[in-house]
């Protein structure tokens, strides 16, 4: 077994498709219109045929208070793979990414979490 897709709950599918490639790096893999929404998922560049994220329509009546609890508990939503925390920090805080969490090292690991501006915390760790 092995893990084949992920997805985040977005508040705005166009803002987020822009934000995870623009931004964050990540390569648009599949789009396909599903009356309002899309099926919309992003890969990294390094593993085009790896797991995908599915950019997912937050419109479900649940999903408002679920991610605004996480939000006000400073709980990211998921977490992604980083070679070095510290300069992928800089890096995106240098595009206007807004942290939550500055790189910290606890038990010998480092992340650091950031705003998606769709709603969600985003944790970010030493691969």
């Amino acid at each position: 077994m092995r893990i084949h897709l992920a997805s985040v709950l977005v508040d705005d599918q166009d803002k987020a498709l822009r934000f995870y490639t623009d931004v964050l790096g990540f390569v648009k893999k599949t789009e396909v219109p599903l009356g309002d929404a899309r099926w919309l998922t992003v890969v990294s560049p390094q593993a085009p045929d790896g797991p995908e994220l599915a950019l997912e329509p937050d419109s479900h009546p649940a999903a408002g208070p679920y991610k605004a609890a996480l939000v006000a508990d400073g709980i990211p939503a998921t977490a992604f793979a980083v070679d070095d925390v510290q300069a992928e920090f800089q890096r995106l805080r240098d595009l206007g990414v807004r942290f939550t969490q500055e790189p910290l090292e606890m038990f010998g690991v480092t992340t650091a979490v950031f705003d998606d501006t769709c709603g969600n915390l985003i944790q970010i760790a030493k691969a």
